[in-house]
């Protein structure tokens, strides 16, 4: 009896056992199964930064030029971006922007300059229903197109994440004013920009030039593509093992990878020049990136009445310029084609007080055309300034002009590989760190660069580390030389497609921003600039739109 009672226990303790460990791996695999999920919703919601950007694969970077995790923590929360939170089985479900519309806040007849206007914008799809998740790209902005008093302002779109967005106007004119909202891409559109960002960065592609003696006093010539080698990115295309020459900086760390010519040595590369473009979008894809650029509730067109205030309040900042300052949003505002800027006091400079203002001046700008309008600007703006042959391709540069008279001498030159152009000559594509890296600096000097859409394809870790390089470089030349002049001018708007979207220039006006924040530069925003002009966009302002940029920047430089 004793001894079928010790039994008896022992098969109640063994099946007690038995039902606390299968608890316990049902509870397992219930969490991994849930941290599995709210993983893959995390990197979803947060796909706006590449799989490449994970902090454990870049701390180690970052940390190498003092940027701390808290720091690469806010960029990370500066790039995120929603997009659809379900399968998108249908383009119908995408947004639509002839069912989109936006509602004027608490509208009244009059408001009186200086105030404050504010917009909804409420997203519905292709069926008429409404969004329920945010992540689409609007661009809003207010304009009055009536004559004399052509005018415009910017206006600051905030994603609320329900399908709705808020939009912000300052009201800085006295007269007519209209909202006008265009949807650049829709979320799901956006989720198509992300995806091919992450994994075909080599949907632009670029030739390399190969030249060497052959036989009996020949010259052999091959051409093959090349790219930038970065985390495999859609490279692996190029082949492995000994596929490729790789042409790595000794200083940057960067390294350009051609396909191996057949017969000559990877030391002929010699010239370098844009290759194509591969469009590997779905069908579906190319439904989605054709709703691009729309304008939505154009029956809208409400009148909005701006007065002016019974208390002589005034538009516009006292402010002198020096670098560090915040750009707000909006950052100035169009009227008759002048800008005003919010920033700091700026003024319009004549050809006579341009020359003044560069005298004694070594100008150095790096960049991509978008920087070399300033440089025709000038040329144009300062008579005595003679641009000298360098018999160089002029899509690359470098470009010299010099006025003896007055000490000028004017630069330009492209910010080095990946770049977009016509055939040139390798040797004259420089990163534009090591430029800086070489320049003394001091009060006679001004430097401004930009960088944007030669890199828009690529992931954006690679961009970010192009920008901090740049960055340290900035910072070791303010501390040999710190009355040396630094602009940085701001990304454009105007590309609209999957090899050139506004989209993924945002991101990268944004990184750009963030790295110098701290830095000490004056930074000149013409992303405002260029997206609220009543003219049609393009990623090469016109006239109005440069001269005006030039007046910001020449104030930067006559502020001292």
């Amino acid at each position: 009896m004793k001894r079928d009672s010790q039994e008896q226990r022992f098969h109640r303790e063994r099946h007690c056992l038995k039902l606390l460990f299968t608890g316990l791996c049902l509870g397992l695999v219930s969490f991994l199964v849930t941290w599995a999920y709210i993983g893959r919703g995390k990197k979803s919601r947060n796909s706006s930064i590449s799989p490449a950007d994970s902090e454990s694969s870049s701390s180690s970077f970052y940390s190498e030029f003092g940027i701390r995790s808290k720091s690469y923590s806010s960029l990370q929360q500066t790039l995120y971006w929603a997009g659809p939170d379900t399968l998108i089985t249908n383009v119908s479900m995408s947004t639509s922007p002839a069912h989109s519309t936006f509602i004027i806040q608490n509208l009244k007849d009059s408001y009186q300059i200086g105030e404050e206007l504010f917009v909804t914008i409420h997203a519905r799809d292709f069926n008429n229903k409404s969004k329920h998740y945010g992540g689409d790209f609007f661009q809003a902005k207010l304009f009055s197109s009536k004559s004399p008093k052509k005018a415009s302002v910017f206006g600051e779109v905030v994603d609320l994440l329900d399908g709705s967005y808020s939009v912000r106007f300052l009201l800085p004119w006295v007269g007519e004013a209209q909202v006008a909202v265009r949807l650049i891409h829709s979320s799901e559109a956006v989720h198509v920009l992300k995806h091919h960002r992450a994994t075909d960065s080599d949907r632009v592609f670029f030739n390399g030039y190969f030249e060497g003696p052959g036989p009996n006093g020949t010259r052999l010539k091959e051409t093959v593509k090349c790219n930038v080698k970065w985390d495999k990115n859609g490279l692996e295309r190029m082949g492995t093992g000994d596929c490729c020459c790789d042409y790595k900086d000794s200083r940057t760390k960067e390294t350009w990878r051609c396909q191996r010519p057949q017969t000559l040595p990877c030391s002929a590369y010699v010239y370098h020049a844009m290759g194509g473009y591969i469009n590997r979008l779905t069908e579906k894809e190319k439904i989605l990136m054709k709703e691009t650029n729309q304008g939505i509730n154009k029956r809208n067109k409400t009148i909005i009445n701006i007065v002016a205030s019974k208390i002589n309040k005034s538009i516009g900042v006292t402010q002198k310029c020096h670098p560090g300052l915040h750009t707000p949003v909006p950052a100035g505002f169009y009227l008759n084609d002048v800008w005003t800027s919010f920033v700091c006091s700026t003024r319009s400079f004549t050809n006579q007080t341009t020359t003044q203002c560069l005298k004694d001046k070594s100008i150095y700008m790096m960049g991509d055309s978008t920087v070399r309008q300033w440089f025709e600007f000038l040329l144009k703006a300062v008579p005595t300034l003679k641009q000298m042959n360098l018999h160089v391709e002029y899509q690359a540069g470098p470009l010299l002009a010099v006025d003896v008279e007055n000490n000028i001498d004017l630069h330009w030159r492209a910010h080095g590989l990946p770049l977009r152009c016509l055939k040139t000559e390798v040797s004259n594509l420089h990163y534009v760190s090591n430029e800086i890296d070489d320049l003394t600096g001091g009060p006679h000097t001004v430097i401004v660069f930009n960088l944007g859409p030669h890199f828009i394809t690529y992931p954006l870790d690679f961009f970010t580390h192009r920008v901090l390089r740049i960055r340290k470089a900035v910072l070791d030349l303010l501390q040999r030389a710190p009355d040396t002049t630094v602009i940085i001018k701001t990304v454009n708007t105007g590309y609209k497609d999957v090899f050139g979207s506004d989209w993924y220039s945002l991101q990268l006006d944004r990184i750009l921003r963030w790295a110098f924040q701290d830095v000490g530069v004056y930074i000149l925003d013409v992303w405002q600039m260029t997206a609220c002009h009543y003219n049609k966009e393009n990623i090469h302002p016109g006239p109005v739109i440069i001269k005006n940029e030039m007046d910001i920047f020449l104030s930067f430089i006559c502020s001292k």
